[in-house]
């Protein structure tokens, strides 16, 4: 099987796009990613973003968006079917993980949205943070509560900064979820907590490499920075290197740009 592609979540470049989005992503695509997690489009028509990004040659391999669930769930879906996105993800709040009721009335909207999402034909993603593995029931995460109560067709996107900050191994996560994994987050730095400043990989706790390699089914290893002291451009590319040149991930070039 061939290495997943490498990929961009946008909340890394948030502040940097909301001032030059079309710029901001000549510089992902120069690096050498194959595509991007979008977030916002900026005040961007989607259509011209995705002509943007299609002269980049830069894939659209997902979006974070609200679950289409609600009064808003048609107008979430005609703006990412306009963008040309084929899976949107988000999460749950981590209050709705306090109690058991609370996670699977999430469940119960993500399930609605995969309803409606499936009528455009996408589908429908989650996204973990870490009151997911803190909060537990009976023995059980809350995050495998919430797996049971969702819709098999809602694939999943590992954040494995997030589950180890909640006291869960990436790596063994990573390998029991068989075929619904299809998205790694990949980030490093101390697992402390949501303020945390990230680093390269292999200078914080989090096994980057064990985690990729676990994650079997995975379409799309996705390079995100909440925040960082090191300038986002040379860490973005600092990334890059360490998955294509392992071989753990592929772009466009064999060496960030």
């Amino acid at each position: 099987m061939p290495s997943p592609l490498i990929g961009v979540q946008m909340w890394s470049l948030h502040d940097q796009a909301g001032e030059d989005l079309l710029g901001v992503l000549e510089r992902v695509a120069g690096i050498g990613f194959a595509g991007v997690e979008t977030y916002d489009l900026y005040g961007h028509a989607p259509k011209m973003v995705r002509s943007r990004l299609d002269e980049l040659g830069l894939e659209v391999c997902g979006s974070h968006a609200p679950f289409p669930a609600g009064e808003r769930a048609t107008a979430i879906l005609d703006q990412y079917a306009e963008l040309g996105a084929d899976t949107l993800v988000w999460s749950l709040e981590p209050e709705e993980f306090s109690t058991v009721d609370g996670i699977r009335s999430g469940a119960d909207r993500i399930n609605e949205a995969v309803t409606n999402a499936t009528s455009y034909g996408m589908r429908i993603g989650y996204h973990n943070h870490f009151a997911e593995f803190r909060n537990s029931f009976d023995g059980r995460t809350a995050y495998q509560v919430l797996l049971d109560a969702l819709d098999p067709a809602v694939v999943l996107e590992l954040d494995v900064y997030w589950a180890q900050t909640g006291g869960v191994d990436p790596v063994g996560l990573a390998g029991s979820l068989g075929d619904r994994l299809e998205y790694l987050h990949l980030k490093d730095g101390p697992a402390r907590g949501m303020d945390d400043q990230l680093v390269p990989y292999g200078q914080g706790v989090v096994d980057i490499d064990g985690a990729v390699r676990a994650g079997t089914s995975v379409h799309w290893n996705l390079v995100e920075i909440d925040r960082s002291n090191h300038e986002i451009f040379w860490l973005l590319r600092d990334c890059y290197d360490h998955l294509v040149g392992r071989g753990l991930a592929r772009g466009t070039t064999t060496e960030g740009g």
